[in-house]
């Protein structure tokens, strides 16, 4: 069976997932629901393309904090899907990598150099200065976004809403 037949398989079976049962975690020690435009602009997406967001919270640049709230998610039977916003840089205050990583049962390295690939398309060399990563816990997929609204909108449209069914069942499928 050829590569690309396999493919063709594995996303055909992975369209039976009509919505991804999403949450979004925002970042950051300034945004508030009236101003968390990432947020809000995830959550948009997910909808527009059949998914629905289960959970929506903001959190505080602290480790410990955001790491509760993934680890609530993380065994939440109502989340598929964590997306944060924020906090992927590299500035003192930044700890989504340092509290969401070691979570990780496998990284999905590809997304980190995937995503900054298209990133520097954008905005040049300030790509390299993203630590956006993606990877699965616990049966869930995570991805890791910039604040940015246009770097979560690049992430969404680009690399995750094409293949978030066709990840959840792939993870799903490693579970039985």
């Amino acid at each position: 069976m050829s590569t690309q037949h396999s493919h063709q398989i594995h996303r055909a079976h992975a369209e039976v997932i009509k919505s991804v049962r999403c949450a979004v975690l925002t970042i950051s020690d300034t945004r508030t629901e009236e101003t968390d435009t990432s947020g809000s602009l995830i959550r948009k997406l997910l909808e527009s393309d059949g998914h629905s967001v289960a959970r929506y919270q903001i959190v505080r640049d602290e480790i410990w904090q955001v790491r509760k709230v993934v680890v609530d998610w993380l065994t939440d039977d109502e989340v598929d899907a964590i997306i944060t916003t924020g906090s992927t840089g590299v500035a003192a205050r930044d700890v989504a990598v340092e509290a969401v990583e070691p979570l990780l049962d496998k990284r999905l390295e590809g997304f980190g150099e995937l995503f900054r690939r298209l990133s520097y398309d954008e905005i040049g060399s300030a790509a390299m200065m993203s630590r956006a990563f993606a990877g699965v816990a616990n049966g869930k997929v995570i991805f890791c976004l910039p604040g940015s609204p246009n770097a979560c909108q690049l992430a969404l449209q680009k690399l995750i809403l094409p293949e978030l069914r066709h990840l959840v069942w792939t993870v799903r499928a490693q579970k039985t």
